[in-house]
């Protein structure tokens, strides 16, 4: 850094404090603007950092395979298509006929509004109950807490037996050890054999807010006539997870009996994909904060140019003794366009500081990581000095061009 700038800047700062409520006004346009381009673009890295953090616990190398829902088609009028529930026979046989390396496990949900109550405590009507097999917790991402999995025995008999999630072990038990209690779900009563580690549902994944019975004991007491099975497979890594997918489309379609050329009446999701399309539709909230930082800057730069012209034309004599002294025009535009950007920084400062502590309080709500996005920073850095440099350029320019003798006599 030259003597030359190193004096521009402190004459800057003597400018600033010269006039700090007007520069100070106008830090905090600039502020608003970075901090709103800052804080949301963190909000979405540490919300994308949520979504993928889940599905990496989930597994990256799964997939499952779930009935199509019956839909309207909207060809020569509307008519509708019925797509087949998976039974269990067809899930089981699956199982059998499906030797891919990995692990496979299946389950069913019995309800999405049951309330389960031990003692005077009680849940909110909203608690799903799963019927799941040995596998399902492996395949889930889902570890346990205390207690323990089902057992072969409880699997085969049916027993009422269940696994808690962590959100329902909290409300119904309080600080009170759940293992080996009995808890009502719905007009039944259950043993309490297992609670799950907390995963956290704010981003709609988790099974905190679930409960979890043996595949036998649901369809012994919930089955219905349309229930459909869910399978869960688990590669054993992710470059086989291509291949295993492949295989098991063939394999269900020739379970469910489809001719060749007929459409699948399954579908397979696989957890990368959805992860990236849920991180995918984020993208619309980029384009929202761009736009209003966009707005705001703008607002800011022109506010910036009214207070540096106001500024020539206050330090008009001040140009004049500077001229008389030997600066040339470059260094009087130099001198107003470095106090341009001056302020513009200042101001991108604060924004970037109040932008990093706004995003990464969504992910306190998330549950995603502390984000620092030095990308975002450093465009924001250099918005800030874009706009300074724009800001100032015709101000710096009138300024330089002041006759230096008009200008010693203004006052």
């Amino acid at each position: 850094m030259n003597k030359l700038l190193k004096e521009d800047i402190k004459e800057a700062f003597k400018s600033i404090q010269s006039h700090v409520l007007r520069a100070a006004l106008t830090m905090l346009i600039v502020a608003i603007g970075i901090m709103s381009l800052v804080g949301i673009l963190t909000a979405l890295d540490s919300i994308k950092g949520s979504i993928s953090d889940n599905f990496i616990r989930m597994g990256s190398n799964t997939f499952s395979i779930r009935n199509l829902k019956s839909v309207n088609i909207s060809q020569k009028g509307h008519r509708r298509v019925n797509y087949s529930s998976i039974t269990y026979n067809q899930a089981n046989e699956f199982k059998k006929r499906f030797e891919f390396p990995g692990i496979i496990s299946l389950n069913a949900n019995a309800t999405g509004a049951a309330t389960l109550k031990y003692g005077s405590n009680k849940t909110n009507p909203n608690i799903s109950v799963l019927g799941i097999d040995e596998n399902y917790l492996l395949t889930a991402g889902y570890e346990i807490a205390e207690g323990r999995n089902f057992s072969p025995h409880e699997m085969q008999s049916g027993s009422n037996t269940v696994i808690i999630g962590n959100e329902i072990s909290t409300t119904l038990f309080k600080k009170e050890n759940p293992i080996g209690k009995i808890i009502n779900i719905g007009a039944s009563r259950y043993k309490v054999i297992g609670v799950l580690k907390a995963k956290g549902s704010s981003m709609g994944f988790g099974g905190d807010r679930n409960a979890y019975i043996s595949l036998s004991n649901l369809r012994q007491k919930y089955y219905y006539s349309n229930m459909s099975f869910t399978i869960n497979f688990m590669a054993e890594n992710q470059q086989l997870l291509n291949q295993a997918v492949d295989e098991a489309i063939g394999i269900f379609r020739m379970i469910r009996r489809l001719k060749i050329g007929e459409e699948d009446n399954f579908s397979i999701s696989r957890s990368d994909n959805i992860a990236e399309q849920l991180i995918d539709n984020l993208g619309f909230l980029s384009i929202i904060a761009s736009i209003i930082a966009f707005i705001t800057l703008l607002g800011a730069s022109i506010g910036l140019m009214n207070i540096m012209l106001v500024s020539v034309s206050e330090r008009t004599k001040e140009i004049g003794l500077r001229k008389a002294l030997g600066a040339n025009n470059k260094a009087i535009r130099n001198q107003f366009l470095v106090e341009s950007v001056v302020i513009t920084e200042l101001g991108g400062l604060i924004g970037i500081v109040l932008g990093l502590i706004l995003g990464n309080l969504v992910s306190i709500f998330t549950e995603g990581p502390f984000v620092i996005p030095w990308l975002w920073i450093s465009l924001a850095i250099s918005v800030s000095l874009f706009v300074g440099l724009i800001s100032g350029l015709f101000p710096a320019i009138k300024a330089s061009k002041l006759d230096p003798i008009e200008s010693l006599r203004s006052e």
